[in-house]
């Protein structure tokens, strides 16, 4: 006992942390995935919604016939999205990051050089003052949705770069509305910052610049944002992992206690608890010459049956034992009818047995007879182990519930409950005088490392 309480070796520390946290890794990936390819289609999704919508609005803004040219230009849009849904996966993907130049490169194209279907002969600043950079945004706010935050960071720094050289190439172009120009300065005189704000054949530098400063620090606000998100997910699958490890063993109820505590389960202590085994009478013999499979089969129908009737007793599924179980009632914490609860659970489980016995019969295979033994008494728990550390409940009454369970096969009956346990039973709030009508009280019986004789109750009535 000593040995259990004691703290594990540094090295062993690390070692269990370390495949705790592999195990949390693997889970969380697991989770990352399954996010990616719900974000990945629902950007695409958002994407078509976002272009439809915009297909509409334009020929609003721009009711000319060559607003064809742009609508048509967000169908291109629209496949690229298709395209990224097809070729998606987690971690770091040429293709997907190629598609998603493609949306910049275009779209950059778009703002940038004028729609050749237009009549209108305008200086290429013009092009400038639509503000189709806001457009930008759309797809920055999309990518949020599916991409990792590195993704969206380097849309930023793709975007800055892409708008540097489009606004380059336009201040290279050849100066074709000097006289415009000219006009327009004659008609301001000496406003100097008026005129590049009217000037038709300005690019307005200041202007472009702001627009790419502004989106780059959006971008690193959502990117903070989607690394936040990331790591809520990667912490939540880590929870559910350690949650879903709890309801192997725990009932529902006593999963969400735990869930709400910090260290429920570590500090070894004694409390009073009620024991149950519960084994298949002649399991070695029935499975002597069968298939593996029905062997196999067997086994999970009865393990289905036992742990269904523990949870539904407030109990803990504690091991499996090849055809047997262990469970516990009262832990980790003492309840108010903890003797009682695995008196039910003992009856229920005789109950569900008869009743997949008449299963078996329908589909001609053989009946099982399922014994179990109780005892209530005081008990060690906590966590033992060095590498893997492991819930664990110990001592002389768990013990003496295993030997209980051995005895039905001397009295010929389905459950042998000790005097403690039925004794605890009475006293506690919610028992009735049908709990305890079917057992028959024997006389007391020596058990192996137990200095007194325990006195015994059998269940008449024997699974069949």
């Amino acid at each position: 006992m000593a040995e259990a309480a004691d703290a594990p070796y540094p090295g062993d520390q690390r070692t269990g942390r370390n495949e705790a946290r592999q195990d949390t890794l693997k889970f969380a990936e697991a989770a990352l995935t399954d996010s990616k390819r719900e974000g990945l289609l629902l950007a695409v999704r958002a994407r078509w919604v976002a272009l439809a919508v915009t297909a509409l609005t334009l020929p609003i803004i721009n009711p000319n016939w060559d607003v064809i040219y742009y609508v048509l230009m967000l169908g291109v849009f629209a496949l690229i999205g298709w395209a990224q849904l097809k070729v998606g996966e987690v971690g770091r993907s040429p293709r997907e990051v190629f598609l998603i130049i493609c949306d910049l490169a275009l779209l950059t194209f778009l703002t940038v050089v004028p729609n050749p279907w237009s009549d209108l002969n305008w200086p290429i600043g013009m092009q400038f003052r639509f503000d189709s950079f806001i457009y930008f945004f759309i797809f920055l706010s999309t990518a949020t949705l599916a991409y990792s935050w590195r993704t969206v960071v380097a849309m930023g720094g793709w975007t800055a770069a892409l708008w540097a050289l489009a606004v380059g190439w336009a201040y290279l172009q050849p100066e074709s509305h000097a006289a415009l120009s000219a006009r327009v300065k004659e008609a301001i005189g000496a406003d100097i910052r008026m005129f590049d704000i009217l000037d038709p054949s300005s690019i307005g530098f200041g202007a472009r610049f702001q627009q790419v400063t502004v989106f780059v620090i959006v971008a690193a606000i959502l990117a903070l944002a989607v690394r936040r998100s990331n790591a809520l997910l990667i912490s939540h699958a880590g929870l559910e992992r350690e949650r879903a490890n709890l309801a192997r063993y725990f009932s529902p109820n006593v999963v969400n206690e735990l869930s709400g505590n910090d260290e429920p389960l570590t500090r070894v202590r004694t409390q009073d608890v009620a024991v149950l085994f519960a084994d298949i009478v002649g399991f070695t013999a029935y499975a002597d010459g069968r298939d593996p499979k029905d062997v196999i089969e067997t086994l999970r129908q009865f393990h289905e049956r036992m742990e269904r009737e523990v949870f539904q007793h407030g109990g803990t599924l504690d091991k499996y034992l090849g055809d047997g179980l262990m469970a516990t009632f009262g832990t980790p914490f003492a309840g108010d009818s903890d003797a009682l609860n695995a008196l039910r659970c003992a009856r229920g489980m005789i109950a569900s047995i008869a009743e997949l016995n008449g299963e078996r019969k329908d589909r001609g295979e053989p009946p099982i007879q399922v014994s179990v033994g109780l005892h209530y008494g005081q008990v060690v728990l906590g966590d033992i182990g060095l590498n893997r550390l492991e819930f664990a409940v110990i001592g002389t009454t768990v013990n003496a519930a295993s030997r209980l369970e051995a005895l039905t096969r001397e009295f010929g009956c389905a459950i042998v409950v000790s005097d403690a346990l039925v004794q605890q039973a009475r006293t506690e709030t919610s028992q009735s005088s049908a709990d305890f009508a079917l057992l028959v009280e024997q006389p007391a019986q020596s058990i192996r490392g137990l200095e007194q004789p325990v006195g015994i109750w059998t269940c008449a009535g024997a699974a069949s």
